[in-house]
């Protein structure tokens, strides 16, 4: 097995790596609360939820709150745990290193 082996490449990308690290700290967070946070664009922002979607990492909610429609996310259990194998590959990697 190789040292690198449970490093998810999904998470390789530092956009979706703050989406996940701010989704597992807080129930949910709105497409504008990541926008401010990680310093995406709308495009760059949108395709890196749609990817994270797609794996079944996240979950996505639309809705409107008053006439404004409001788009949020959560983390799925998957996601969770995948993430977590993630970070903790990471912390591994740079020990043995």
């Amino acid at each position: 097995m190789s040292i690198i082996t449970n490093i998810n490449k999904l998470f390789d990308h530092r956009i979706r790596l703050g989406i996940m690290s701010i989704l597992m700290v807080n129930e949910y967070a709105d497409f504008n609360m990541l926008k401010e946070l990680l310093g995406a664009t709308d495009g760059n922002l949108a395709s890196h939820t749609k990817a994270l979607e797609k794996s079944e990492y996240i979950l996505v909610e639309k809705q409107f709150i008053g006439r404004k429609p409001n788009t949020r996310y959560s983390v799925t259990k998957l996601g969770k745990a995948e993430f977590r194998k993630h970070i903790e590959a990471l912390e591994k990697l740079i020990k043995k290193t």
